[in-house]
C-alpha cells in the first residue's frame, strides 16, 4: 500500500491537536516505508504521517505500508536501492545486521543534544558500540491471557508457580478443553515459549548467555527447559494442528472458550475485544516462576531508523523526534490506539487494564531483565533454525535430541 500524504488526507488524521517539539521548517519529501500492517497499527501510521505532514505545509510526506512478515526480507533490498527516508524495525540485536553494514544512520547527537528527552529507559536498547541508530516508539508486555470466566467456572486461581500452572491444565484438560491456544506456522510463537520457559528454568542471564552463543544447546540447562515444557505437552495442553496455524489462526478456540490461555503479547487484546469478548471473560497473570531464579520478561521493542542514505535526514530526524514525544506516545499507545506502553518516561500510560498491568508488571516485577524475543535476541540465522527446532519439538517431542544436537551444530558454526 503507498499513500500520498496530502494536506486534505492530514485534515482527517486520527491524532489532531498533538504538539511536536520546536523545530526548524521543513521542505521536499519525507519517504516513510512502515510495516505496520494490521488494522489499527496501520491506522496509528497514517494519522502520524498525516499529522506530521499538516503541520508541515512545505513538506511531503510519503508513506509506503508493506506485510509485516514480508518486510523482514524486504528490508535490506529497501535501505540499498534508493532508500526511503525512515523505516520501521526492532531493537537491539536485530538492528545489528543493519548497524553493522552502515544502512542505518547514528542518531547519537540526537540523544546527547537534547532532541529526545525522556528516552533514558530504553537507551540502550538502540545502543551499538557505544552509538545509538534510531528511537524506539512502542513496546509491550507478554505474558498469559486467559478466560477469566472459565477459571471461575473451574475454580482455578492464577498460577504463581510452574506447579500451579500444570495442575490448572491438568484440571482444564479433564474438562474436556485445550490449556494453551497457540498458531506456530510461522514459527515465532513456539520462540515465544522457549523464552519463558528458558527464562524461568535458568535466569534471564543464562538466556543471554544462549543468544549470544556463549552457552550450548545440548546443556544439561537448556535440557532442564525442555523438559519442563513438556510436562505441558504431555498433558495434551496445546491446541491440535497449531503448526497449521497462524497466531491470528490460534484465537478461534480461545474465543470459543475450547482453550483456556494464550501467551502472547499485549497487541492481541483487541483482536479479542473486537471477538466480543469483555474484559469480565478475560484477564493476564505473569508467566509464573520455575527456579529461584529472578523473573525476566519478554517486552519486545519497536522503532524507527534512518536509512544512511536518506534524501531527506533533517525531516527524517524532525519525524523521529515527534513520534517519541510525550503527547504523541500518550495517543499513539493508548487503549485506542496500538494498545501498548509508550517509551518516553513524560507519557501517561493508557486507561486500560492491560496495559496498567503490563506496566506494572514490568516497571516492578521484571527483576530478572527485559529480554526482546527470540527472533530479536538470536542472531537472524540462529533464530530462524531455533524456531523451527521448537516448532518441531511442540508437535515431535521425541526428536528432542536430534533438534538439540542439530541447533548446537549451527550454534557452532554461526557464532564463529
Amino acid at each position: 500500500m503507498f499513500l500520498k500524504v496530502t494536506k486534505a488526507v492530514a485534515a482527517l488524521a486520527l491524532t489532531t491537536g498533538l504538539v511536536t517539539p520546536a523545530m526548524a521548517e521543513l521542505s521536499g519529501t519525507l519517504r516513510i516505508i512502515s510495516d505496520m500492517s494490521n488494522p489499527a497499527p496501520r491506522a496509528i501510521m497514517e494519522g502520524l504521517a498525516a499529522d506530521f505532514d499538516a503541520m508541515h505545509p512545505d513538506l511531503s510526506v510519503e508513506l509506503e505500508v508493506v506485510d509485516r512478515e514480508a518486510w523482514k526480507s524486504q528490508i535490506r533490498n529497501a535501505l540499498t536501492a534508493n532508500p526511503p527516508d525512515v523505516v520501521n524495525w526492532y531493537a537491539a540485536n536485530r538492528m545489528g545486521p543493519y548497524v553493522r553494514a552502515g544502512l542505518f544512520e547514528d542518531i547519537s547527537d540526537m540523544y546527547t543534544n537534547g532532541d529526545l528527552q525522556g528516552l533514558d529507559s530504553v537507551k540502550g536498547a538502540m545502543t551499538m558500540d557505544g552509538k545509538q541508530y534510531g528511537v524506539p516508539y512502542t513496546y509491550y508486555q507478554w505474558g498469559i491471557y486467559y478466560r477469566e470466566d472459565i477459571f471461575k467456572e473451574l475454580g482455578l486461581k492464577e498460577p504463581a508457580t510452574f506447579d500451579e500452572e500444570v495442575a490448572n491444565c491438568a484440571k482444564i484438560v479433564e474438562s474436556g478443553r485445550k490449556c494453551y491456544a497457540i498458531g506456530t506456522k510461522n514459527y515465532w510463537t513456539a520462540g515465544g515459549w522457549f523464552d519463558y520457559m528458558n527464562m524461568r528454568t535458568n535466569g534471564f542471564d543464562f538466556h543471554m548467555k544462549l543468544a549470544t552463543g556463549e552457552a550450548k544447546w545440548t546443556s544439561d540447562e537448556v535440557r532442564a527447559t525442555f523438559a519442563n515444557w513438556r510436562k505441558l505437552i504431555d498433558l495434551g495442553g496445546f491446541i491440535d494442528d497449531h503448526q497449521s496455524y497462524s497466531w491470528q489462526e490460534g484465537l478461534p478456540p480461545f474465543i470459543a472458550g475450547e482453550a483456556t490461555a494464550y501467551l502472547m503479547g499485549n497487541f492481541v487484546v483487541p483482536h479479542l475485544r473486537n471477538a466480543g469478548l469483555s474484559d469480565d471473560q478475560i484477564d493476564f497473570y505473569q508467566f509464573p516462576k520455575i527456579a529461584d531464579v529472578p523473573m525476566g520478561e519478554d517486552a519486545p521493542t519497536d522503532t524507527f531508523h534512518i536509512a544512511s542514505n536518506a534524501q531527506n535526514k533533517e525531516a527524517a530526524r524532525a519525524f523521529l523526534q515527534f513520534v517519541t514525544s510525550p503527547d504523541v506516545q500518550s495517543k499513539i499507545n493508548a487503549a485506542d490506539g496500538l494498545g501498548q506502553l509508550p517509551v518516553n518516561a513524560n507519557a501517561t500510560v493508557g486507561d486500560d487494564e492491560f496495559l496498567k498491568q503490563g506496566f506494572d508488571m514490568l516497571s516492578n516485577n521484571a527483576t530478572g531483565g527485559i529480554a526482546q524475543f527470540f527472533d530479536r535476541d538470536f542472531p537472524a540465522e540462529m533464530a530462524a533454525i531455533g524456531m523451527e527446532g521448537l516448532q518441531e519439538f511442540m508437535v515431535f517431542p521425541d526428536n528432542l535430541d536430534d533438534i538439540l544436537n542439530r541447533l548446537e551444530s549451527a550454534r557452532q558454526r554461526i557464532y564463529k
